[in-house]
């Protein structure tokens, strides 16, 4: 009688061997580009994009953090940050899901162009939104429309380790049809006792058995769904009044700000930019040399791990000197506000123009903004 290879037995075609050695980690600098290979429709006007490398790779990251996609649309390079919707516990894909927004050039060529088996070029992953990032006990996870996504990714993450922590789950959508993920958690929440879940829509949809809470989410709303909302870590992602709003609803209420966390990728409105303090006096700025492409007086930029360098012109920011250098480093607003190409700087002295996209305390530990950094000595960093 025939042997038939059964799907996922060595052999077979069509899943991956499981009992081969697990794959080397995906890594952005060796290679870029990930392939579409799943769309899922999620909602009317919400799509999950699931991708993967080319060859077996492992997907390493924390759960909360995004990829930066870059897109070449209408005849310019476009970058753009996306949340992972996926989790880091099932390494071997990753996905984003992407909200069509009316007149987004990106969300839109998603939603329209992108079809299973295009390649996209990706940059990351990145970010420190993750709960994982500073484990608590309890926590309370707020978000609006689309911002679901990395607290779908802890919650996922936190659901495949067997955590017990005590999760207050708000989502908050414009009506029932919108709401995102509501069968998983539904699923997860079955598994994981101390997972508590509420649903806010503003308003009902027709034939719809939505008996979750309608209006807007408010002080007294949230009040009364999370009463011990003093003793938790709080996750906000979603539109920016929206967090706006929860903001300062909490520090008007006396919650220790050290424990509330908010993500967003909406650069529409930037505050003016913050110039950081000049060097400590004594601290060398002289121009090493002239550069040989402009001859412009020029510091030398060093990449530690790939060691990569290349020379940055003195009003020029160090992201602009690496592209014009062929380099790939991630970016997506180039203003100083998202923190996409946040870096650790290990030697020199720079002069940062951000737009609250790093922290003071960040700086002080010698994080900087490529995007808005210029360099006032030759510079080294841990990239």
């Amino acid at each position: 009688m025939p042997t038939v290879a059964l799907p996922g037995s060595p052999g077979s075609p069509d899943l991956p061997d499981f009992a081969a050695p697990a794959p080397p980690p995906w890594s952005a600098e060796q290679d870029h580009s990930l392939r579409c290979v799943h769309i899922r429709q999620e909602t009317h006007d919400v799509k999950t994009f699931v991708l993967a490398p080319r060859a077996p790779r492992s997907f390493r990251y924390l759960p909360g953090q995004f990829i930066t996609l870059e897109l070449d649309i209408a005849g310019r390079r476009i970058n753009r940050c996306y949340t992972l919707s996926s989790t880091p516990t099932r390494p071997d894909l990753v996905s984003i899901t992407v909200k069509r927004v009316p007149g987004g050039p990106v969300s839109n060529w998603l939603h329209e162009q992108l079809r299973v088996g295009m390649a996209l070029d990706v940059l990351g992953p990145g970010g420190a939104f993750s709960c994982l990032a500073a484990p608590a006990q309890r926590y309370l996870f707020l978000s609006g429309g689309s911002g679901i996504t990395p607290l779908m990714s802890m919650t996922r993450a936190l659901h495949d380790l067997g955590s017990d922590a005590d999760i207050v789950f708000v989502h908050c959508a414009r009506s029932p049809a919108d709401v995102l993920f509501s069968d998983e958690l539904g699923l997860m929440a079955r598994h994981m006792p101390h997972l508590r879940l509420a649903t806010v829509c503003e308003q009902q949809a027709p034939g719809s058995a939505y008996a979750g809470h309608l209006g807007r989410l408010d002080a007294a709303l949230l009040a009364r769904i999370a009463p011990d909302l003093q003793q938790r870590d709080i996750y906000t992602c979603g539109p920016a009044p929206f967090m706006a709003a929860i903001h300062a609803y909490l520090s008007g209420a006396g919650f220790p700000m050290a424990r509330y966390r908010q993500e967003s990728f909406a650069f529409e409105s930037l505050a003016q930019p913050v110039a950081t303090p000049m060097p400590a006096a004594g601290a060398s700025t002289a121009p090493a040399h002239a550069s040989p492409r402009t001859g412009a007086p020029a510091y030398q930029v060093r990449l530690q791990k790939t060691g990569h360098q290349f020379d940055c012109p003195a009003e020029q920011t160090l992201l602009q000197a690496a592209i014009a250098a062929g380099l790939r480093l991630p970016f997506s607003c180039t203003s100083g506000a998202c923190g996409t190409c946040k870096s650790k700087k290990i030697a020199g002295q720079v002069r940062i123009e951000h737009a609250g996209g790093i922290r003071q305390r960040e700086i002080d530990q010698g994080w900087i903004l490529p995007c808005c950094s210029k360099p006032l000595s030759d510079i080294v960093l841990d990239r």
